[in-house]
């Protein structure tokens, strides 16, 4: 046996759906505007994880240009049934205000690393698809009803209003046409704003799962059970099944939004979001991580955590022959592609805007950090409270709107950016912008560094929980830390409008080009280097 830490999928890895075909698990999980969409992962042991497709990769398959800030991939769920994955998603448009438009379609493939079809839309009425395939040979298409008029009164601004409950409805999987009416089959308990529905059958009994309480402290997995698919559902005696609210001492905060599997013996397991605040705080820069529980059942068919309670245990035992080890991911163009742990914003970038040539990865300058369009940035998430980052690029910028450089992202409205520029009287320059959440550009220095007008220079961010530095060379030199330390803490969840509630993705660090003229002047990177420290061994 091993002791197993929880999150089992650290960094940003939200909304997990778990399925297991043979001796093989899988997790797929929500990846918001990054593209391409959809991470799917596999395991043998539930311990080890390996990235084994991200099957959104095309514009045939997921177009997200325009879409704002944490809207796109949302909660996918993955299946299996005859001999062939399904996957459905949804592709949120928007979010803000008391409209969604949430087109969702269904996708499928013999493997998950092989080819996935065209996506075909289902339904567009809420969000959170999934698929329960009965052990009648049926199909059915479950998700949360989005219900933009004011359930509880006229003018009435909770936000348990536009939660219309669990829809239910058969599908035939190889048109992806809807069969029948809809049900409604759950309103949910009495936590409210039920979504994220998956059910499974078990005996006479049909188990549907829901996510309640919202995406912030008080979030949780719901249990529900019928003798038909159609319902009536009867609430768990003991719900929630799991959750961080009452629990104001555990690692992991805002545990919810889950799915479980069966293991080959028999066991349940349970997958789950969570987030591992900032100690002392309050805040996630990896946004929300995948956990898992193990499941146990009442002699009466009632699911438990075996940990006991309902707050979610930090360590289990398991069987497994290694444990995951901190990352070390160093990237030598000359010699490397583009690992699959990196993605972009909202859009494949096209082959004659980012490509390799002669030992460099060529980045052409789009539109601004602020764009929701078309931005050539490519990043990686932030998977351990202490890592560093290093890119060496060569650019030599002949305008002030055209920049490269090193950048910690959140979103459009987060980050932070140390680029190399062009300022008309001092020439090729070094400095420092941020956004901490809201629309407006901050410059921490007192005035740029000026650099050399050509050769190599090379950039670092060392990141120690919720403290930033920066760090740079030129070609010939040595490291030269930036005079200042940052709120590494902006880069979260909870900062910005919405807090929790509002804001969905992670920290990811990465690299970029802008070129605001339109010209697309190109940068040239020739060395990306990731590497996590534990506490204390940051250099």
């Amino acid at each position: 046996m091993a002791t197993v830490f929880n999150p089992i999928l650290p960094g940003f890895h939200p909304d997990p759906s778990i399925v297991r075909v043979g001796e093989v698990y899988y997790i797929a999980t929500s990846t918001f505007e990054w593209y391409p969409g959809v991470c799917i992962y596999r395991s043998t042991d539930l311990v080890n994880w390996q990235l084994a497709a991200r099957p959104l990769a095309d514009l045939t398959m997921l177009d997200m240009r325009g879409n704002p800030d944490s809207c796109g991939v949302w909660a996918p769920c993955l299946t299996y049934q005859n001999d062939r994955f399904y996957l459905a998603f949804t592709n949120t448009r928007r979010f803000a205000g008391d409209f969604k438009d949430t087109p969702n379609y269904i996708t499928s493939a013999e493997t998950v690393e092989g080819s996935w079809t065209a996506p075909i839309h289902v339904n567009s009425n809420g969000f959170d698809p999934s698929v329960f395939h009965d052990t009648n040979g049926k199909s059915y298409w479950l998700n949360m009803v989005w219900n933009h008029r004011s359930v509880g009164g006229r003018n009435n601004f909770l936000p348990h209003r536009f939660f219309g409950g669990i829809q239910c409805q058969e599908i035939d999987l190889s048109s992806g046409k809807l069969i029948g009416d809809s049900k409604m089959i759950f309103q949910g308990s009495p936590i409210g704003l039920s979504e994220g529905p998956h059910i499974t059958k078990r005996a006479e009994y049909y188990y549907l799962m829901v996510a309640e309480g919202g995406t912030g402290k008080d979030h949780t997995v719901t249990v529900a059970r019928s003798e038909s698919v159609w319902g009536p559902y009867e609430v768990a005696p003991n719900t929630p099944l799991v959750s961080s609210a009452a629990a104001p001492h555990s690692m992991l905060k805002r545990a919810g939004h889950g799915d479980w599997v069966d293991s080959p013996q028999g066991e349940t397991f349970l997958v789950h979001l969570c987030s591992r605040p900032l100690p002392y705080r309050g805040r996630s820069v990896m946004g929300r991580e995948t956990a898992l529980q193990k499941v146990l059942w009442s002699e009466d068919g009632w699911p438990y955590l075996a940990s006991g309670g309902q707050s979610p245990a930090s360590v289990l035992d398991l069987v497994a022959d290694c444990l995951p080890s901190l990352i070390n991911e160093h990237v030598q163009f000359s010699t490397h592609e583009l690992p699959d742990t990196y993605h972009s914003l909202r859009y494949p970038l096209p082959e004659d805007t980012c490509y390799t040539d002669n030992g460099f990865l060529v980045l052409h300058g789009q539109e601004s950090l602020g764009s929701w369009f078309e931005q050539s940035l490519l990043a990686r998430r932030q998977q351990s409270f202490c890592y560093s980052y290093t890119v060496d690029l060569s650019f030599t910028p002949t305008h002030f709107q055209q920049m490269a450089g090193l950048i910690c992202y959140y979103n459009s409205t987060k980050y932070y950016y140390l680029h190399v520029t062009h300022d008309e009287d001092l020439g090729r320059v070094l400095d420092v912008s941020m956004c901490a959440g809201n629309w407006h550009s901050q410059y921490p220095m007192d005035k740029p560094i000026v650099l050399p007008n050509t050769g190599l220079v090379s950039l670092r961010a060392e990141v120690n929980y919720d403290l930033l530095t920066f760090h740079y060379k030129v070609e010939g030199g040595s490291w030269v830390k930036l005079p200042m330390c940052l709120d590494f803490s902006v880069l979260s969840d909870e900062l910005g409008d919405g807090g929790a509630d509002a804001n969905f993705t992670g920290s990811f660090v990465g690299f970029c080009c802008q070129d605001l003229s339109g010209h697309k002047y190109p940068a040239r990177f020739s060395v990306l280097h990731y590497q996590e420290f534990s506490d204390d061994e940051l250099p």
